[in-house]
């Protein structure tokens, strides 16, 4: 079975916009910093998870190799991890990319995956 070209050529840009960004990256000083963290999910981790929710319900199911997904899997806790840095946490993400693609179709909602996936800002007790 073979793999749709553009489907790697766009799991290969979102890996390589964040080890571009590895580097430069430094967690607030201040945290938290709420509008950065929002940026992070609708820059990066949003497009990360929805990448992967079209490519197997797009009405075309498309073959993702075990590399191809490995990767889509370790650039979405990339930032994850630097989504939870805007909070302050210092989190060691190990999410699974199939849960935050189910949790995406239940929310509608790349904010509420990354707050359910890592726990933060965690919710005010009512």
């Amino acid at each position: 079975m073979n793999s749709d070209p553009a489907v790697e050529d766009r799991i290969e840009a979102l890996a390589a916009e964040a080890t571009a960004t590895a580097d430069a990256y430094e967690p607030p000083a201040d945290p938290p910093e709420t509008e950065r963290a929002v940026e992070i999910v609708r820059e990066h981790l949003g497009p990360v998870v929805s990448t992967f929710v079209e490519v197997r319900t797009g009405g075309r199911s498309v073959y993702l190799p075990p590399e191809s997904y490995e990767r889509l899997e370790s650039t979405m806790n990339v930032w994850l991890e630097r989504y939870a840095a805007c909070y302050g946490v210092d989190l060691d993400a190990d999410c699974q990319l199939r849960t935050a693609a189910q949790l995406l179709v239940d929310t509608h909602n790349a904010h509420d995956v990354a707050r359910i996936l890592t726990g933060v800002p965690e919710r005010s007790e009512s």
